[in-house]
């Protein structure tokens, strides 16, 4: 009787060392799991600091990202964000652009907002125009990204102009110059990936067609009259006429097409280059409204010159 009351006795001991034992490693395990994950003790209990912001570019690897955030202060340990990362991440990977963390954040809310692109940053909208040199487009957006540089951009794209796309563009504030030239180029290519066949059937070559595009964009006032101005530019060429365009002054003394693009040109002046309509006339001139006339002659093109402009 009495050994079956020890028996009885030592297992309810040994049953509460083990309860004991598992609540101290439980312990231990949370206070772990808190250290590993939670902000660095440089962020906690700061005020009035505006969180820490870091930009993402195409291909940065995933190490790269977390020991940066870990030099920044934003998490402690790189490993454990990777980790996370790593869990959540969709197959894509991090996407790119600008994440602004606020202090104090877990790790594991810094490796999902990561993993599904929660930037907490508003990308800025920026419409570059049809007919924008690569100066006017480097202006632009110099005056909407604070850290753009202007001096990188230009020199990236010296001999892209023509070459990059007009159009509307989200871009993050710390967007870096190469990004924001392969964005415009990529987009350009996207474009003229549809028009190749037509390309190739048009007995010019690329450069001929975005050079004439360019003037085209500067020339024509729309949808309306650009490929039969682009009809009367090519006859000017295939009759050894200087093209004489207000938009290349150098068109008035050499003959054929500038060098190099005078712009860059959206599509509608592109597709007008490559599919010229055919007319009788050999001069043009928009009047103060903006309407154009056609003349056949020189006497004609006087004439009109004379009533329009005068």
């Amino acid at each position: 009787m009495d050994n079956n009351f020890n028996e009885v006795k030592a297992n309810k001991l040994i049953f509460t060392h083990k309860i004991i034992y598992t609540f101290f490693a439980v312990c231990l395990l949370i206070i772990l799991f808190y250290n590993l994950t939670s902000a660095p003790s440089f962020n906690r209990g700061v005020a009035n600091r505006q969180g820490t912001t870091i930009h993402i570019m195409p291909n940065e690897s995933l190490s790269t990202i977390t020991y940066d955030l870990e030099a920044k202060k934003v998490v402690k340990f790189a490993f454990v964000l990777k980790v996370f990362v790593t869990i959540f991440k969709s197959p894509r990977g991090v996407p790119v652009g600008d994440y602004l963390f606020k202090d104090n954040l877990p790790a594991w809310r810094v490796a999902w907002m990561l993993a599904r692109g929660q930037h907490n940053v508003n990308p800025i909208k920026i419409t570059l125009k049809e007919g924008m040199t690569n100066e006017e487009m480097a202006t632009l957006l110099a005056s909407k990204l604070s850290s753009f540089r202007r001096d990188l951009f230009l020199s990236d794209i010296r001999s892209k102009q023509g070459y990059l796309f007009p159009d509307t563009y989200f871009f993050f504030p710390l967007t870096t110059s190469p990004e924001i030239v392969e964005t415009l180029s990529n987009n350009f290519k996207r474009h003229l990936d549809k028009l190749q066949n037509d390309i190739s059937n048009s007995n010019h070559t690329l450069s001929d067609i975005i050079i004439m595009a360019s003037i085209i964009q500067k020339e024509a006032k729309g949808e309306s009259d650009a490929p039969l101005i682009s009809g009367i530019l090519w006859k000017r060429i295939s009759e050894n006429m200087s093209l004489q365009v207000d938009a290349s002054k150098d068109t008035y003394t050499n003959l054929g097409l500038p060098p190099e693009p005078i712009s860059n040109p959206g599509i509608i002046a592109i597709e007008a280059a490559i599919h010229p309509i055919d007319s009788p006339y050999l001069y043009y001139l928009h009047d103060k409204n903006g309407d154009i006339h056609f003349a056949k002659t020189y006497e004609e093109h006087k004439q009109n010159i004379y009533k329009y402009l005068k």
